[in-house]
């Protein structure tokens, strides 16, 4: 593995100050929460008192079909910490503690978010794959007073579930909608498939709005089995209907590859029907040619030409090799690292949630690799925004290309239409 150098470079770097422990399995039960963090209140300002090491819970994928999730995420994650603990407060150390969720799991997540609080006392609560399980920790955070600060999980409806929920990563509703209006332009006839779960519905409802607001037609819409779906049936049933394009949504990585295939062995690119998609068809390191002219959404492209997205990208390829490019999950985790760090420096390493949820709700990140971000202080969701991009072959690699920007600074429609009467 190569070492970042970090002498001039636009990423900061040096100190030393961080320290990472892994731990995956849960360790018997645990006692009442309510019960469990009155005597840890009881002790709390004896802790915060001398407090020097802040700690960390990161909850992630690390095991099973869907392990590259927590793998890339921990690669944002490393990199950031590695870089920038000099801009730590003096004395101030920070630990990361990771526990694996092993996929879509509401229970687990739950039990391993109280286990983090409880036993290991940690000060943030941070990773999440899966909405579900974003979901399921949402009364254990309110309860606790843990400020919990998503990586992934793309539902709109989990920051309203918590006060101490803010969101770093993106709602499929930010990536969605727009991607329905500049459709519309294009096409006249629509069909939606996506995953069954909360991200598709929000999916699905978000492109639909988007293209009929454009003046295009839905002409049909399925809903596909998220754990070990056959995608052949829902694609002939494409092929039959002919629209003129596909909008499709699955999570990344292993399912999008199985709808890339079905969708060519089917025979529907023949049959001229075009497909587009708000996510990621597949990770920057598994881009294969049946991707090659697809059509996406998204607030990251490792292609991006920012300043600060070419240094992040030089510093990820010295870390973990030439061939490695960051896709939007190490992103996400590398943003989410960098409201955690300013949370920390403004409170000089003794954490009050609180005042955390404080300054969260006004961060801002003018140099993150994805373009100005910020968060949304009265939804405390993130805002960035939101580029076209298309699968090419450049300099003998297949790889997502920024075509334009669609979106600036967008929030999270969703907020808006459903708000309560």
């Amino acid at each position: 593995m190569n070492k970042v150098s970090v002498a001039n470079n636009p990423i900061s770097a040096g100190g030393q100050g961080e320290s990472i422990r892994r731990l995956d399995r849960p360790r018997g039960r645990l006692p009442g929460l309510a019960v469990a963090l009155s005597l840890t209140l009881a002790l709390g300002c004896a802790v915060n008192a001398s407090a020097q090491t802040v700690k960390i819970g990161m909850i992630s994928t690390y095991s099973g079909p869907d392990a590259a999730f927590g793998e890339r995420m921990n690669r944002g994650v490393n990199l950031y910490m590695k870089l920038h603990q000099a801009s730590l407060p003096p004395g101030v150390k920070v630990e990361l503690i990771t526990r694996d969720d092993g996929g879509p799991n509401a229970d687990r997540a739950r039990a391993l978010a109280q286990e983090l609080i409880v036993r290991d006392k940690v000060q943030f609560l941070t990773g999440v794959v899966w909405t579900p399980n974003a979901m399921a920790m949402a009364p254990v955070v309110t309860e606790a007073k843990v400020p919990f600060m998503i990586m992934n999980a793309g539902a709109s409806v989990i920051t309203t579930r918590s006060p101490y929920i803010a969101r770093v990563s993106y709602t499929m509703w930010q990536v969605t909608q727009p991607l329905g209006e500049w459709a519309a332009k294009k096409y006249r006839r629509a069909y939606i498939a996506v995953s069954d779960f909360s991200a598709g519905y929000d999916s699905e409802e978000a492109f639909e709005r988007g293209f009929v607001s454009g003046g295009g037609q839905i002409v049909g819409k399925v809903r596909m089995p998220l754990v070990n779906p056959d995608f052949a049936p829902f694609m002939q049933k494409v092929k039959d209907v002919k629209p003129d394009v596909l909008y499709f949504f699955v999570p990344s990585g292993r399912l999008a590859s199985g709808v890339l295939k079905a969708y060519a062995d089917l025979g529907l690119p023949k049959e001229g029907i075009r497909l587009i998609t708000s996510n990621d068809i597949t990770t920057e390191e598994e881009l294969t040619p049946e991707a090659l002219g697809v059509v996406s959404s998204l607030h990251y492209t490792a292609s991006g030409n920012r300043p600060a997205n070419r240094a992040f990208v030089e510093a990820y390829k010295r870390e973990y090799g030439e061939h490695f490019y960051p896709e939007f999950v190490a992103e996400q985790a590398w943003d989410t690292m960098d409201a955690i760090y300013a949370a920390i420096r403004e409170q000089k390493g003794v954490i009050d949630a609180d005042r955390t949820m404080e300054i969260v709700r006004n961060y801002r990140g003018d140099q993150s690799p994805r373009g100005p971000i910020s968060i949304d202080p009265a939804t405390r969701d993130i805002v960035h925004n939101i580029y076209l991009r298309e699968i090419r072959r450049v300099d003998g690699r297949v790889s997502n290309v920024e075509l334009e920007t669609i979106g600036t600074a967008v929030k999270d429609a969703w907020k808006e239409t459903h708000k309560s009467p």
